[in-house]
């Protein structure tokens, strides 16, 4: 692996470490909603008096019922949705390798207090990988990912670990100069696949790491079409081997899922700057549901998401075109950000996602800590808020909180796009710029 420097083993162990005491106390956040008395269906009696008032709230729990976990049900192979947009059987609102880490955090689960802590065993592990690989690649700036709240917040609120743990691993075997260049952008797509199968957004990092093999060039040619091809080809293979066993045994169970996403709506939930921003103009309460907006919102999320995805990678070939190379990772940050801003939901624990590349990038502190006391604030406000309306008490001064919120992360994720593009990563990495080959003669013109 190369970088401008090496970190030094008691920075890593510091990075990890306080990942795991950051985890640590994550979990007896979430698990002060979880415990004795016990409902006959395993549910924590305070679960649903405490989760707003204690912001102890989580989805790994509250999925305990309802997706056939507490009957130890294996996803996907039974099940479906209603017309309503209503989950039954197996089939859980996740790509298939999230359903199956649910159905292993369920054996041997009697109550949600025992699936909150088996899942969170599970999880771990892919926190503490996070850490360490972003500590080699950036050293002691790796403590934003280890030392912030939002680890804190949201490790177990529900199965993000894994996913991060995919995008941060395929930028790390990138790093790998020992490994040919084909065989590590080959890597970096089946993991970048297998992410997709948990969580989808790793997906898209695909089409700026195909772009960076191809514009790396290969035996004299300016484009290795042959390697983008062999790299795509391995993604799609990957999707395809993992999803079409539970696609043929039940077709209904495997579909329910993407579903169940379609059919969402950008509803109070969300945290959306859809709900918040365009919702207002149709003249219904945060507690109702409008059918016109909703058509609107499906329409417009999509297609601006895709819009950003064009942007970014128009400005990442802008930068191959001026400078020589692809910036495959920078790109897939600015995705990311459009991703997370349009998309029509935005719950907080997507904040993870970002951490890893305000690890690797140079963006500015002030910039970073804003991110984070918006997310803290929407993380706890948002909570408080559903408590007051609840309870029938004046929500007035958390929904303040929660707008603010809401609307700091659209102005700093919609900088955050751009300001990845433009700043340089915090130390050198291998697979981010052309490397021991000279640049290509027209290129350099």
């Amino acid at each position: 692996m190369r970088t401008d420097r090496k970190t030094s083993a008691s920075i890593l162990t510091l990075v990890v470490g306080l990942c795991g005491l950051a985890m640590t106390l994550g979990y007896f956040n979430k698990a002060r909603c979880a415990g004795a008395p016990f409902a006959p269906d395993g549910r924590s009696l305070t679960f649903d008096v405490d989760k707003n008032v204690r912001v102890c709230y989580s989805d790994i729990q509250l999925l305990w019922l309802g997706r056939g976990i507490d009957q130890h049900l294996f996803p996907f192979v039974t099940g479906g949705i209603t017309p309503e947009g209503f989950l039954y059987g197996g089939t859980v609102e996740y790509p298939v390798l999230s359903g199956i880490l649910m159905w292993l955090g369920g054996i041997g689960s009697h109550n949600d207090a025992e699936f909150l802590l088996h899942s969170a065993l599970i999880l771990a592990p892919f926190g503490l990988l996070t850490a360490w690989m972003l500590g080699r690649m950036s050293g002691a700036y790796a403590l934003i990912w280890s030392a912030t709240p939002p680890l804190v917040l949201y490790a177990f609120h529900n199965w993000e670990l894994p996913v991060v743990a995919t995008s941060v691993g395929a930028i790390f075997v990138m790093t790998f100069e020992r490994i040919p260049f084909r065989t590590r952008a080959i890597l970096a797509s089946i993991i970048l696949a297998i992410g997709f199968c948990l969580k989808l957004y790793p997906g898209i990092f695909v089409l700026p790491l195909l772009a960076y093999v191809l514009t790396r060039g290969r035996d004299g040619k300016k484009y290795d079409v042959r390697g983008a091809l062999m790299t795509a080809g391995t993604a799609v293979a990957t999707v395809v081997l993992v999803n079409l066993p539970f696609a043929l045994i039940s077709y209904d169970g495997w579909r329910a899922s993407f579903s169940f996403q379609e059919k969402r709506s950008a509803d109070i939930t969300t945290n959306s700057l859809w709900f918040w921003g365009l919702r207002p103009f149709y003249g219904f309460g945060v507690r109702e549901l409008n059918a016109d907006y909703d058509a609107l919102v499906s329409i417009l999320s999509p297609l601006m998401i895709l819009l950003s995805f064009a942007l970014a990678m128009y400005l990442g070939w802008r930068r191959f075109v001026r400078d020589g190379y692809f910036p495959w990772i920078a790109v897939s940050a600015s995705m990311l950000c459009g991703f997370i801003l349009l998309h029509k939901v935005n719950s907080p624990q997507y904040t993870l996602w970002l951490l890893p590349f305000l690890v690797l990038f140079q963006i500015r502190w002030f910039w970073i800590a804003a991110y984070l006391v918006a997310d803290a604030a929407l993380g706890i406000g948002i909570f408080r808020y559903f408590y007051q309306l609840d309870m029938n008490l004046d929500p007035s001064k958390y929904e303040a909180v929660v707008q603010a919120s809401v609307w700091g992360h659209v102005v700093l994720l919609a900088v955050f796009f751009f300001l990845f593009l433009r700043v340089p990563l915090r130390y050198p990495l291998a697979g981010t710029a052309v490397e021991k080959t000279p640049p290509i003669p027209e290129l350099s013109r």
